[in-house]
């Protein structure tokens, strides 16, 4: 296959090129306008710094056995910091659960070059740009959509994928069905902690509450459920690891 591949001039995908391919993205115009007008006006205790601006590409583990799924980078998060679930109050609680379970390195989730390592998990999203009000449209769900997929395949020892609010869980359920990984009658109603096994048994799809300060701050999301998630897909990927 690689070799074919250099004979014809065919790119042969990895997640680098994926990781290229989505900060060069200039697709969804209404998400490069707001993304750049945020990194131009910063938030006042972030005044000093230079926001990335950008798309966020995944990062994590290639061997990754657990895939997590979020919406998009947060405007003074993932936009300003450039790596997924880093800077903010979302990505204090991830990490602070995928630690406890043994798929990071630490507890906190900075900037880009602050030790962070996660340890058999890859981080990604739905859509690749800060979106006004947290809020993607169908259409640019769906511009994303082939960025999320590219992954999906490169990463070829995920067992779990958990998914981290409904917008999240309906896209891979859709990405899934469509690869016949599992059937639309198969999955469960988006809630937190609902699941399904897709690809023969092979792989499993999480749900959990997206940790966002709207569920965090009332209580929707606690860190005890968020914990149980985690820690669930720690037994799954054990169990399904071999």
């Amino acid at each position: 296959m690689k070799g074919n591949a250099r004979a014809t001039g065919v790119r042969e995908d990895s997640l680098e090129r994926v990781a290229e391919d989505v900060v060069a993205c200039e697709r969804c115009p209404r998400l490069r306008e707001h993304c750049l007008a945020v990194a131009r006006a910063k938030r006042r205790a972030f005044a000093g710094e230079t926001y990335w601006g950008r798309p966020v590409p995944g990062f994590g583990d290639p061997q990754a056995e657990l895939l997590v799924v979020g919406l998009a980078p947060a405007a003074h998060g993932a936009n300003r910091t450039g790596r997924m679930f880093t800077g903010d109050s979302s990505g204090d609680w991830l990490y602070r659960a995928l630690y406890r379970f043994g798929f990071a390195s630490q507890p906190h989730s900075i900037r880009p070059g602050d030790g962070l390592e996660l340890k058999g998990a890859y981080i990604t999203a739905v859509g690749r740009c800060a979106p006004p009000e947290n809020r993607l449209t169908p259409a640019e769900r769906l511009a994303c959509r082939s960025f999320l997929e590219r992954e999906i395949l490169l990463l070829s020892e995920v067992r779990v994928v958990l998914c981290l609010g409904q917008v999240a869980f309906e896209t891979c359920a859709a990405v899934f069905a469509a690869w016949n990984w599992v059937s639309r009658a198969e999955v469960p109603k988006f809630a937190h902690g609902a699941s399904c096994a897709m690809d023969q048994g092979r792989r499993v799809l999480l749900a959990s509450y997206h940790p966002s300060r709207q569920n965090t701050q009332t209580g929707r999301l606690t860190e005890p459920m968020l914990d149980a998630v985690v820690g669930e897909a720690r037994r799954l990927v054990e169990s399904l690891g071999g």
